[in-house]
Formats: C-alpha cells, structure tokens, sequence
C-alpha cells in the first residue's frame, strides 16, 4: 500500500523478506558484503527492535553501510500501541558501534538525505515520520542544525516532525516574545564544534529546551547535555521534554499520546512561560 511504484522500478533488485526481519538483516549484510548498496525498510520497531541482535552482530560489527529505514517513529502508528511505536529507537542503534541516525524534519528533507545516505560508508539509520511543516513557510536547505524561527524567548532546539506544530504554533506570537526554534536531524551529538554558536550563546543567556518524541535515555537532550557539561557550557536553564511513554495506560492517535507526554508544542510554551 505504499512501496509498490518502487517495487516496479527496482524489478529484481526490490526483496520482499516477509515477516522475517532478522533475517531481513541478515541478507541485508551478505548483500553488501558482495558488494551490493542496501536499503532495508519497514515499520520503525519491526526495522531496529525485532532485528536487534542482527543489526549489531552482522551489520555495525562489521562496518557494513547498510541502511535502515524506519517509518513512524516515535507515537506515529499512535492507535496500533506500543508494539508499533519507535520511543527509544535512535537511543538504542546509537549504542552500536558507527552507526549514525538521520531524523529528517521536513518532507524535502529526505530529496537531500537519501542521496547523501547512498554513499556513506557507515551503518545509518533514517527515522521517518509524517511531515507537519506550515502551509506556505519555507524550511531552507537542509543541514544537521537548522534555525526555523528567529525569537527573542528561549531557544527551543526540536528533533524530527514534531518540529513543524512548533512552527505553525509560534507564528502566531512575536518575534519580541516566541522562542527561537532550531532543528536538529543527525544524531550522535559528539562534534562540539558542529553545534551553532548562535544556538549556545542563546543557551548560555537565556536557557535551552529540547523537545523530541524519544525517551530520555539515549535522546539528544541527553547527548546534548553531557557534552555540553564537558566543555563547560553552561545554559541560563536547561529543559528537556520527550515520550513519556503511557502514563493512562491506553492508546490513541499520535497527538494523543504527545499530550499525554507534555510535548505538545502549547503545552511547553505553557510551561516556558510564553504568551500567546
């Protein structure tokens, strides 16, 4: 329902490996061991939780560039539950030796991404997610970190889609008032000097919050955070908001499960203490 305009242009080069995603992997590997440049795609969870031990064992063990691409991360299949949601996937690969993650914000996005990922020679992971950019706004080219939003409020630094409800909800504010909000699309955050030196003195004078729909063990909040302590950069404040996971206890749609979290993107600047 969705890869079948692909499947006809690869012919023979498109496998479908059934409900099988450890070996999946497997294959995967031996294909790029003969030379081959692999994609291997699915559901998020079935893509990096259900294969795990194959992803570390015969693809980041080895240093094979293949690709893995997860579609709905974090709460994206909302109503299908836990079982289907990626809250901890780019935490959990980026334990795995050279493995780096891509979490496009923007749906242009990915016309830079996925030719950049063909030649890169290293264990990748592209999280994908349904874009929520603003009617009319235009997000500029792609880059790791990315500024959105000029404000005169708290930085407020977003990873993946989540990004553009920031967006389309600080419009409507003051550019004396709204936060500044950057994008951040590459993960592990592990090059101080990569990070914007407008973003840190924002953080430094005025704090930092960091919103992304992953748990906070292995987030970029988290990252970030530690190698900012290291070199001794101290925000004004520092808040991090991400997937709490269930606290009711049920299931819904993605929004649901974001307000549930406290990352909806009114209920931060509530807590932020900006006006609308």
């Amino acid at each position: 329902m969705a890869l079948e305009p692909l499947r006809d242009v690869l012919g023979n080069r498109f496998i479908n490996a059934g409900v099988a995603e450890q070996n999946m992997i497997s294959v995967a590997a031996g294909l790029t061991l003969e030379g081959m440049n692999v994609w291997v795609y699915s559901i998020a969870p079935f893509c990096y939780a259900r294969p795990f031990e194959q992803i570390r064992n015969d693809i980041c063990h080895h240093r094979l560039p293949v690709k893995l691409v997860g579609n709905g991360g974090g709460y994206g299949y909302g109503p299908m539950g836990p079982s289907h949601h990626a809250l901890e996937d780019y935490g959990s690969l980026l334990t795995l030796p050279g493995l780096r993650a891509y979490v496009p914000a923007f749906s242009e996005d990915l016309s830079i991404l996925v030719p950049s990922l063909q030649d890169v020679d290293h264990p990748a992971y592209l999280r994908l997610g349904r874009c929520e950019k603003p009617s009319g706004q235009d997000a500029g080219a792609y880059s790791p970190w990315r500024k959105l939003l000029s404000g005169n409020g708290i930085p407020i630094l977003l990873i993946g889609p989540i990004a553009g409800e920031y967006w389309k909800t600080c419009l409507g504010l003051s550019e004396d008032v709204r936060p500044a909000l950057w994008v951040l699309s590459e993960l592990p955050v592990d090059d101080f000097d990569t990070i914007p030196g407008e973003l840190l003195d924002q953080a430094v004078e005025r704090g930092l919050c960091v919103v992304e729909e992953h748990t906070v063990q292995g987030s970029a909040g988290q990252q970030l955070s530690r190698l900012m302590l290291a070199k001794n950069v101290q925000p004004e404040r520092f808040w991090h908001f991400h997937a709490a996971g269930y606290p009711s206890g049920t299931y819904g749609s993605q929004i649901f499960h974001r307000r549930e979290s406290g990352i909806v993107a009114q209920q931060v600047l509530d807590k932020l203490g900006f006006i609308s």
